[in-house]
């Protein structure tokens, strides 16, 4: 008989795994090996036995317990019961934690839920989208959003029920919230459970509704908020206002705003981080004689003063010009602003004159005339 591998080499994850890494990492597994899928093929049936006992060990905290410290052993001689295959027992697992919402991809059949219960639960989280200035994202702003927002509905209550009645247990699933199916397979008895159709789970129906809110127990409604948006915030992301989303079920929490953020470019700057970009134009004879130029910033303008002899695209650092970080407000990016020295153009006979007694005294000589029959390059 093959010696067996290590079941967290099996699922390929590490030996921390938490529940929801082994679920998806055997989810991947079944799917790509399972035999309805493979029909005839001895070897992905093989795999798919294989993740299935690994998965079967890995996800039990007793037995994982026990295989981390014994391995294999610890369900050979007995240990892991004469049911199943490979030595490992599948009759006495609920299956359908490992199978339901497994299956349910495979088959198209819609995806089971064990820990599906009538029990309270926390809201659905609401998503809206601010537009921002280039400037509002860098100080931060006040915004006010309107929404219609659900609210339980005061003439019922938030039971659903007409006044004077009220809800009923559910006779489907007897007041759980959950059906069970129990079907024979391959690896013995699966108990699948799944959602009660009849009272989506509620464990309650409802046989005269209420007339304000039909029955859903809540009503709609147009409202203001206000949205407090951080200095800092970058394009994408999003602002969370807590227990300002949809009612909970069952007497759960509110869920909660998702404001998401829109940021308008800048004729300007150009954002990186908390870092800011820019240009600034340089005359001729400030990139040679040096002095001071005016950079404008989202502070306002300021006064640099530039070396003499500057070249055209030299870049100068403003320290503390960017933007504030989001998440440290002692923390403020700089400002990066690239110099670009001016040609001048349509220049006065005076001008030409001058510039060409400059480039003289530079040293630079006029160029003789050419001959005419020498072609020349360059504008017409």
């Amino acid at each position: 008989m093959a010696e067996k591998r290590d079941y967290y080499e099996v699922l390929g994850v590490d030996r921390n795994a938490d529940e929801q890494t082994l679920k998806r990492a055997y989810r991947k597994l079944a799917k790509k090996y399972h035999p309805d899928v493979n029909p005839g093929d001895k070897v992905a049936e093989e795999k798919f036995k294989e993740a299935t006992e690994a998965y079967g060990v890995l996800s039990d905290p007793d037995k994982r317990r026990q295989y981390d410290q014994f391995g294999h052993a610890a369900f050979e001689n007995g240990g892991g019961g004469a049911g199943g295959f490979g030595g490992f027992d599948f009759n006495n697992m609920d299956m359908g934690d490992i199978f339901g919402d497994i299956f349910g991809d495979i088959f198209g059949g819609g995806r089971s839920r064990s820990s599906a219960n009538n029990g309270p639960r926390r809201g659905a989280s609401l998503r809206a989208m601010i537009h921002l200035t280039f400037e509002e994202a860098v100080f931060g702003c006040t915004k006010e959003i309107e929404l219609t927002i659900k609210d339980p509905c005061t003439t019922c209550g938030g039971s659903g029920a007409k006044a004077g009645t009220s809800p009923e247990t559910c006779p489907k699933c007897h007041g759980s919230g959950q059906v069970r199916q129990t079907q024979q397979t391959m690896f013995g008895m699966i108990q699948n459970i799944t959602t009660c159709p009849q009272c989506g789970g509620s464990g309650k129906v409802i046989k005269e509704k209420c007339p304000d809110c039909q029955g859903t127990g809540y009503t709609s409604s147009r409202k203001k908020i206000q949205v407090s948006v951080p200095a800092g915030i970058d394009d994408g992301q999003s602002i969370r206002i807590r227990d300002k989303g949809e009612p909970g079920i069952n007497g759960g929490p509110r869920g909660d705003l998702l404001v998401q953020v829109s940021v308008a470019p800048h004729p300007i700057f150009q954002r990186d981080g908390v870092n800011i970009f820019s240009s600034a134009p340089l005359t001729f004879a400030q990139a040679a004689l040096g002095g001071d130029v005016r950079i404008s910033t989202v502070d306002g303008d300021v006064v640099y003063e530039v070396k003499p002899g500057t070249q055209t695209g030299a870049r100068i650092r403003l320290r503390g010009k960017g933007v504030p970080s989001v998440h440290n407000r002692d923390l403020r990016g700089d400002q990066y602003v690239t110099l670009i020295v001016q040609t001048p153009t349509d220049l006065s006979k005076e001008a030409k004159e001058l510039l060409e007694k400059f480039d003289e005294a530079c040293g630079n000589t006029k160029q003789e005339e050419e001959p005419k029959k020498k072609k020349r390059f360059g504008r017409k």
